[in-house]
C-alpha cells in the first residue's frame, strides 16, 4: 500500500505536537520520559523533531501520560501554538479552538 505524501499542514501539525512534547518534557531526559512511556528515545527524538509528523495516537497518549499532560492540552496547543503548562486545563479553556 503506497500512503500519500503530508501536506503542508500535516507536516507544520507534526511540528507542533513535537514542540509541544519537547515543552513538556522540560528538563527531564529524553531516555527516561521514553522508557517510561514504552518506547524508544529515538522515536521520541523523532516525533519531537517533527521527523515523524503522524505518530500512533496511542504513543502519544503514553508521552502525554508520563508527562502529565492531558490530550485536550496538547490537542489545543497544536492547534492554536500556545505555551504548553503541563496539567494546565485551564489555558485549554481559554483557547479557542
Amino acid at each position: 500500500m503506497v500512503r500519500e505524501p503530508l501536506t503542508e499542514s500535516e507536516r507544520e501539525r507534526g511540528e507542533r505536537l513535537g514542540e509541544a512534547l519537547r515543552q513538556a518534557r522540560g528538563p527531564r531526559s529524553i531516555v527516561e520520559v521514553a522508557g517510561r512511556a514504552g518506547i524508544s528515545p529515538e522515536t521520541l527524538r523523532k516525533i519531537e523533531r517533527g521527523r515523524i509528523p503522524t505518530p500512533a495516537f496511542f504513543t502519544v497518549v503514553a508521552v502525554a501520560e508520563v508527562l502529565g499532560v492531558s490530550l485536550e492540552v496538547l490537542m489545543t496547543h497544536v492547534r492554536a501554538q500556545n505555551e504548553l503548562v503541563p496539567g494546565d486545563a485551564a489555558a485549554a479553556a481559554a483557547v479557542p479552538l
